[in-house]
């Protein structure tokens, strides 16, 4: 169990990276490029679910936001898109 919640944490670097190139071609959709920077608001925000005044709590709040909600959305783009993406 540990190990695919680490594999997934792991994977979330790169998904950034596709999510910010996604978020950059002009042929994503609008609704997918609002979702996306809903996700990046969330994470910046100081307005949680879990406080960041609690250590370390506050940041597994932001982390597993990154780690199970950015993939979810990055499945939604058109396969165009998230080929350009990744290469």
């Amino acid at each position: 169990m540990f190990l695919r919640l680490f594999r997934r944490v792991r994977a979330t670097g790169k998904n950034l990276i596709i999510a910010w190139r996604a978020m950059r071609n002009p042929a994503t959709p609008l609704i997918a490029k609002l979702l996306l920077a809903a996700i990046a608001m969330y994470v910046i925000s100081p307005i949680d679910l879990l406080p960041d005044v609690f250590p370390v709590l506050g940041w597994i709040d932001d982390i597993s936001m990154l780690a199970f909600i950015l993939p979810a959305l990055l499945n939604l783009l058109p396969a165009d898109v998230l080929q350009a993406a990744k290469t």
